[in-house]
C-alpha cells in the first residue's frame, strides 16, 4: 500500500473552527443572559408596579380620579361610578396586570432586539469596508471583538495579496522590457550576419563558416529568450494535474547532471551526485524533473567558476530530502523568501547572462506544494544550499 505524507492542513482549519464555535458560543451565552435578565427585570418591575403603585399609594388616587371622571364627564352617580370602577378594574385586576406585563416585556424585547440588530448592522458595515478596501481598521462593539479581529485579519490578508499581485505585475512588466531588449540584440546580430552572407556570395569558406556559426549561436540565444517570453505569458499552475509514478531518484539526478555537463565543463564546474541506490519517489516525473532542472540552473547561474555543485539525496523518516549546494555570492537575508516569488530575479541587471525570467524557483515551489513538499534556501559566505523536501513512498 502506498502512503503519502503530506502537510496536515486539517489541524489549523480544525483549530480555526473550534475558535469560531467558542466565540459564537460566548455570544450566544451573552444574548441568552440578556434575554433572561430582560424577563427577570420585567417580572420584577411588574411586581413592584403592582405592590407599590397599583396596590400602594396610587390605588386611592387612581380610584378617586376615575370616579370623579365618570361623575363629571359621563354624568354618572357616585355609586354607578364606583360599580363601573370595580367591574373594569377590581374584578379584572389579574388581566390588567398580565396585559401590562406583556406590554412591558414587548418593549424590553424590542429594545434588546434593536441592540442585536445593531451587531448585524456593524458586521454589514464592516463587510462593506472590506469590499471597498478601506484603509482604516474595522471597529465593532466590544461584544463582537472576535468578529472585529477576524474582519481586520481578512482585510490585512487581502491588502497583502493585492500588494503582492501589484509587485508581481510590476516585476513581470520589468522583465518584459528586459526580454524585449535582449531579443533585439541577437536579432540585430542575426540580421547583420545574414546580410553579409547575402551580399557576399563569394565569401571565403572559412569566413562564411565563421559567420554561419555566429548566426546559429545567436539564433539559439533568440530561441531561449522567446521561450522565456512565452513562459511569462502562460505562467499558471493553479489547475495542475499530477501523473504520479515511481521515480528512480538517483537515475533522474544523474541524467540531469549529464545534460548540464556541456554547460558546466567550459566554466570548470563539476556536478557531483550523492544519492543512495534504490531511493524512490512517488510523483509526477516530468514536473519533478522541471523542479530539479530549475534549481540546478539557478545554481549554475550564480555559482563561481571552477567550483563544484553538489546534489545530495537522503531519506529522513517519512521524507526524502534533496539538497543543491554551490559556492557563490551569498543571497541577502532579506531576499531568502522573495526569490521564490513570481518574476523575481536576484540580479535583474544581468538577464542576458542568466536568461531567467524569474519564474524557475516560483514554478519549483508550486510544483512541490502540489506534491505535498516544500523548498527552502540557506545562504552564507561559504555556500548557498537549496533544500527540497518531498514525501517518501512506502510499499507494504
Amino acid at each position: 500500500m502506498i502512503r503519502r505524507n503530506g502537510p496536515n492542513i486539517s489541524k489549523p482549519y480544525g483549530e480555526l473552527a473550534t475558535r469560531l464555535r467558542n466565540d459564537f458560543s460566548r455570544l450566544n451565552r451573552k444574548i441568552l443572559l440578556q434575554v433572561l435578565m430582560i424577563a427577570s427585570a420585567a417580572i420584577l418591575l411588574g411586581i413592584l408596579i403592582q405592590h407599590i403603585l397599583i396596590d400602594g399609594f396610587l390605588q386611592d388616587i387612581f380610584a378617586s380620579g376615575f370616579v370623579a371622571f365618570c361623575q363629571n364627564v359621563l354624568s354618572l352617580s357616585q355609586r354607578e361610578s364606583i360599580n363601573l370602577y370595580q367591574q373594569l378594574f377590581r374584578n379584572n385586576k389579574t388581566l390588567w396586570l398580565a396585559g401590562g406585563l406583556f406590554l412591558l416585556l414587548l418593549f424590553l424585547f424590542y429594545w434588546a432586539l434593536a441592540r442585536m440588530t445593531k451587531y448585524f448592522n456593524e458586521i454589514s458595515a464592516g463587510l462593506d469596508k472590506l469590499v471597498e478596501g478601506a484603509a482604516e481598521d474595522i471597529v465593532l462593539s466590544p461584544e463582537m471583538d472576535f468578529m472585529e479581529s477576524k474582519l481586520n485579519k481578512a482585510r490585512s490578508i487581502l491588502e497583502q495579496r493585492e500588494r503582492a499581485a501589484k509587485e508581481a505585475e510590476q516585476r513581470k512588466n520589468d522583465l518584459l522590457v528586459y526580454l524585449a531588449h535582449d531579443i533585439k540584440t541577437p536579432l540585430t546580430s542575426i540580421i547583420g550576419y545574414l546580410s553579409l552572407l547575402d551580399e557576399a556570395p563569394d565569401m571565403p569558406v572559412a569566413q562564411k563558416a565563421k559567420y554561419t556559426a555566429i548566426t546559429l549561436e545567436k539564433a539559439y540565444r533568440l530561441e531561449v529568450l522567446i521561450d522565456e517570453f512565452f513562459e511569462i505569458t502562460r505562467f499558471n499552475l493553479q489547475d495542475m494535474v499530477l501523473n504520479r509514478q515511481r521515480i528512480n531518484l538517483p537515475f533522474m539526478l544523474q541524467q540531469m547532471a549529464d545534460e548540464f555537463y556541456p554547460l558546466a565543463a567550459p566554466l570548470g564546474k563539476q556536478i557531483l551526485i550523492n544519492a543512495a541506490e534504490g531511493l524512490t519517489l512517488w510523483g509526477d516525473a516530468d514536473k519533478l524533473a522541471r523542479v530539479f532542472n530549475n534549481v540546478l540552473k539557478n545554481a549554475m547561474a550564480y555559482s563561481y567558476e571552477n567550483t563544484p555543485i553538489t546534489i545530495a539525496a537522503v531519506e529522513d523518516n517519512t521524507n526524502i530530502v534533496i539538497t543543491f549546494a554551490n559556492r557563490g555570492d551569498p543571497i541577502p537575508p532579506g531576499k531568502l523568501d522573495t526569490i521564490f516569488e513570481k518574476f523575481y530575479r536576484l540580479d535583474s541587471s544581468r538577464p542576458s547572462h542568466t536568461g531567467g525570467a524569474g519564474l524557475g524557483l516560483a514554478i519549483a515551489r508550486q510544483i512541490l506544494t502540489a506534491h505535498g513538499g516544500a523548498i527552502t534556501v540557506e545562504s552564507n559566505m561559504e555556500c548557498t544550499t537549496f533544500t527540497v523536501t518531498l514525501p517518501a513512498m512506502y510499499q507494504k
